[in-house]
Protein backbone atom coordinates (compact mmCIF):
# COMPACT_ATOMS: atom_id res chain seq x y z
CA UNK A 1 0.00 0.00 0.00
CA UNK A 2 1.39 3.48 -1.08
CA UNK A 3 1.70 5.86 1.55
CA UNK A 4 1.09 9.80 0.92
CA UNK A 5 3.73 11.92 1.78
CA UNK A 6 2.70 14.39 4.69
CA UNK A 7 1.42 17.93 4.28
CA UNK A 8 3.71 20.77 5.11
CA UNK A 9 1.49 21.47 8.50
CA UNK A 10 2.20 17.98 9.46
CA UNK A 11 5.56 18.47 8.58
CA UNK A 12 6.29 21.66 10.27
CA UNK A 13 4.17 20.78 13.83
CA UNK A 14 6.93 17.29 13.66
CA UNK A 15 9.47 19.44 13.03
CA UNK A 16 8.42 22.10 15.57
CA UNK A 17 7.81 19.19 18.14
CA UNK A 18 10.99 17.15 17.48
CA UNK A 19 13.06 20.09 17.86
CA UNK A 20 11.11 21.20 21.20
CA UNK A 21 10.18 24.30 19.58
CA UNK A 22 6.52 24.06 20.18
CA UNK A 23 5.78 27.71 19.46
CA UNK A 24 5.39 29.30 22.91
CA UNK A 25 5.90 29.74 26.20
CA UNK A 26 4.97 26.90 28.63
CA UNK A 27 5.18 24.13 25.73
CA UNK A 28 2.10 25.15 23.67
CA UNK A 29 2.16 26.17 20.00
CA UNK A 30 1.06 29.47 18.39
CA UNK A 31 -2.42 27.81 18.34
CA UNK A 32 -2.78 27.41 22.24
CA UNK A 33 -2.13 23.67 21.92
CA UNK A 34 0.23 21.75 23.89
CA UNK A 35 2.23 19.42 21.94
CA UNK A 36 1.03 16.05 23.04
CA UNK A 37 -2.76 17.74 22.08
CA UNK A 38 -0.74 18.44 18.88
CA UNK A 39 0.48 15.14 17.90
CA UNK A 40 -3.17 13.67 19.23
CA UNK A 41 -4.63 16.15 16.58
CA UNK A 42 -2.05 14.77 13.68
CA UNK A 43 -2.70 11.19 14.53
CA UNK A 44 -6.50 11.59 14.66
CA UNK A 45 -6.26 13.34 11.24
CA UNK A 46 -3.60 10.92 10.12
CA UNK A 47 -6.40 7.91 11.13
CA UNK A 48 -9.42 9.95 9.60
CA UNK A 49 -7.41 10.19 6.49
CA UNK A 50 -6.56 6.27 6.19
CA UNK A 51 -10.41 4.86 7.45
CA UNK A 52 -11.43 7.07 4.74
CA UNK A 53 -9.21 5.37 2.18
CA UNK A 54 -10.11 2.12 3.43
CA UNK A 55 -13.59 2.66 3.04
CA UNK A 56 -13.29 3.72 -0.45
CA UNK A 57 -11.51 0.57 -0.75
CA UNK A 58 -13.84 -1.50 0.55
CA UNK A 59 -16.90 0.22 -1.76
CA UNK A 60 -14.60 -0.84 -4.59
CA UNK A 61 -14.35 -4.02 -3.70
CA UNK A 62 -17.99 -4.66 -2.85
CA UNK A 63 -18.90 -3.60 -5.61
CA UNK A 64 -16.20 -6.08 -7.61
CA UNK A 65 -17.29 -9.09 -5.66
CA UNK A 66 -21.05 -8.42 -6.67
CA UNK A 67 -20.29 -7.44 -10.30
CA UNK A 68 -18.12 -11.19 -9.96
CA UNK A 69 -21.26 -12.38 -8.50
CA UNK A 70 -23.98 -11.36 -11.51
CA UNK A 71 -21.16 -12.78 -13.99
CA UNK A 72 -20.76 -15.84 -12.09
CA UNK A 73 -24.75 -16.19 -12.12
CA UNK A 74 -24.92 -15.16 -15.76
CA UNK A 75 -22.30 -17.64 -16.64
CA UNK A 76 -23.96 -20.33 -14.78
CA UNK A 77 -27.61 -19.56 -16.55
CA UNK A 78 -25.65 -19.93 -19.77
CA UNK A 79 -23.94 -23.09 -18.78
CA UNK A 80 -27.37 -24.39 -17.67
CA UNK A 81 -28.90 -23.30 -21.18
CA UNK A 82 -26.08 -25.29 -23.17
CA UNK A 83 -26.73 -28.40 -21.29
CA UNK A 84 -30.29 -28.70 -22.00
CA UNK A 85 -29.44 -27.90 -25.46
CA UNK A 86 -26.89 -30.67 -25.73
CA UNK A 87 -29.30 -33.05 -23.95
CA UNK A 88 -31.69 -32.20 -26.80
CA UNK A 89 -29.47 -32.89 -29.87
CA UNK A 90 -27.82 -36.20 -28.00
CA UNK A 91 -31.55 -37.47 -27.80
CA UNK A 92 -32.11 -36.58 -31.62
CA UNK A 93 -28.55 -38.45 -32.54
CA UNK A 94 -30.19 -41.02 -30.26
CA UNK A 95 -33.54 -41.14 -32.75
CA UNK A 96 -31.57 -40.84 -35.69
CA UNK A 97 -29.44 -43.92 -35.07
CA UNK A 98 -32.32 -46.21 -34.08
CA UNK A 99 -34.09 -45.05 -37.42
CA UNK A 100 -31.14 -45.61 -39.44
CA UNK A 101 -30.50 -49.28 -37.74
CA UNK A 102 -34.26 -50.13 -38.86
CA UNK A 103 -33.82 -48.78 -42.29
CA UNK A 104 -30.41 -51.12 -42.70
CA UNK A 105 -32.36 -53.73 -40.85
CA UNK A 106 -35.04 -53.32 -43.90
CA UNK A 107 -33.49 -51.91 -47.34
CA UNK A 108 -30.49 -53.82 -47.18
CA UNK A 109 -27.71 -52.89 -49.35
CA UNK A 110 -29.55 -50.37 -51.70
CA UNK A 111 -30.43 -47.70 -48.63
CA UNK A 112 -26.63 -48.62 -47.53
CA UNK A 113 -25.02 -47.72 -50.86
CA UNK A 114 -27.63 -44.24 -50.91
CA UNK A 115 -26.53 -43.77 -47.56
CA UNK A 116 -22.52 -43.70 -47.96
CA UNK A 117 -23.00 -41.52 -50.76
CA UNK A 118 -24.88 -38.88 -49.28
CA UNK A 119 -21.93 -38.91 -46.42
CA UNK A 120 -19.29 -38.26 -48.96
CA UNK A 121 -21.68 -36.01 -50.66
CA UNK A 122 -21.67 -33.87 -47.17
CA UNK A 123 -17.93 -34.37 -46.71
CA UNK A 124 -17.06 -33.17 -50.29
CA UNK A 125 -19.42 -30.07 -49.90
CA UNK A 126 -17.95 -29.25 -46.56
CA UNK A 127 -14.50 -29.41 -47.27
CA UNK A 128 -15.43 -26.90 -50.83
CA UNK A 129 -17.25 -24.36 -48.26
CA UNK A 130 -14.16 -24.47 -45.60
CA UNK A 131 -11.37 -24.17 -48.36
Amino acid sequence: MRQRPPRSNDQDMYNNLESGRGGGRNGRNNNGMSSHEANTSIMESQNNDRISELSDQVARLKGLTLDIGNEVQEQNNLLDGMGDSFGNVGDMLTGSLARMGIMLERGGAKHMCYLVGFVVFVMVFLYWLVR
